[in-house]
């Protein structure tokens, strides 16, 4: 097992915003983390990742909590992705990309031929080589969004952990980051709230509602016109390509 969490909850003033989560990531899928705005995606992310302790359970790591595994192994094999990335600093994309390398250097070892080249590697597949003389701040929010997933491809991670990566994002850019995360060699969460986007990419996911696992399973049979109705209070047709057999949703007007 690659990564999962065992009744994990994590509390905020007076309730929990995630609420006794189990849930089993398959190593080398992607999983979609869906639900309503509010419903705990991002605080479950970041438990999974071990940026925020949890109020009880545990998350483990190849079987192990992950407060057993030394901070630079951890670093090294879970990259994430957030929302958002300010900074005041004239950074430019290739040195916002190279904070990727940090995990794999110590404290007074330059840069190898190896970081130089998982940069490379990393700002290629991301779509961002023309870009890397650019500063961050002059760029578009989807241009910084795929310099973020160019950061977390360089550090070679095994567990990918996304939070809304397609945000900022033109359909047709959306499409390419999520092909490009699902073809990677890596174990993959991804908080997303296109069902549409979750339908076409992810092998299995997971439904929170306040901060509780609602459902959780291959998205063939998790995606229902029922669930739909229960979670997002939206009427739905759910269909299935004949070519991929994967579900696709149409929204119908209220009423």
């Amino acid at each position: 097992m690659s990564l999962n969490a065992h009744g994990v909850s994590w509390h905020a003033g007076a309730g929990p915003v995630v609420d006794g989560v189990t849930l089993d990531v398959e190593p080398g899928q992607t999983l979609g983390l869906l639900g309503p705005n509010g419903s705990g995606k991002s605080s479950l992310l970041r438990l999974l990742a071990g940026v925020r302790r949890t109020s009880s359970g545990v998350v483990r790591l190849d079987e192990r909590p992950l407060s057993a595994w030394p901070s630079r192994t951890l670093a090294r094999r879970l990259a994430t992705m957030g929302q958002h990335a300010q900074t005041d600093v004239d950074v430019t994309v290739a040195d916002v990309v190279a904070l990727g390398r940090v995990p794999h250097q110590g404290a007074w070892r330059p840069t190898s031929a190896a970081d130089r080249a998982a940069v490379d590697a990393a700002c290629a597949a991301a779509g961002i080589g023309h870009l890397r003389g650019r500063t961050w701040r002059t760029l578009s929010g989807g241009e910084q969004q795929r310099t973020q997933l160019a950061r977390a491809l360089a550090q070679e991670p095994t567990e990918l952990l996304l939070d809304e990566p397609t945000n900022h994002l033109d359909i047709s850019h959306q499409l390419e980051l999520l092909a490009l995360v699902r073809a990677l060699p890596v174990t993959t969460v991804v908080a997303l709230h296109d069902l549409n986007l979750a339908a076409q990419f992810c092998d299995s996911v997971a439904v929170l509602v306040e901060g509780r696992l609602r459902a959780h399973g291959p998205t063939t049979s998790v995606l229902t016109e029922a669930l739909i109705a229960e979670v997002y209070d939206v009427r739905s047709v759910v269909g299935h390509d004949p070519a991929t057999g994967r579900p696709w949703v149409r929204f119908l007007p209220p009423g």
